[in-house]
């Protein structure tokens, strides 16, 4: 189907535009919801939180910036408890 078509039919009619996604394109616009739908439409996708998502990302950030004596200061710059922390750092 033409995405132009598709386009003007959603500025038309937004009220109705499937929920969350129609907050999806609030945010980032028609085309990123589109490309969405073209890439993973009819699958069931689970999408984590922000957290959960970039919880390796942080984890490696912190073992960066970690000198041995700072895990009470990482700990509290990236939101875990102090422990959480440790094992994290052990883990790598």
């Amino acid at each position: 189907m033409d995405k132009q078509l598709i386009r003007k039919a959603a500025e038309q009619h937004p009220a109705l535009i499937l929920q969350p996604f129609d907050a999806l394109i609030g945010l980032e616009g028609f085309d990123a919801l589109y490309t969405l739908c073209e890439n993973v439409g009819g699958a069931t996708v689970y999408i984590p939180t922000a957290r959960k998502m970039f919880a390796e990302c942080l984890a490696q950030e912190a073992f960066r910036e970690y000198n041995g004596f700072n895990h009470e200061i990482l700990a509290k710059k990236y939101g875990y408890s102090a422990r959480h922390l440790r094992r994290l750092l052990k883990d790598m």
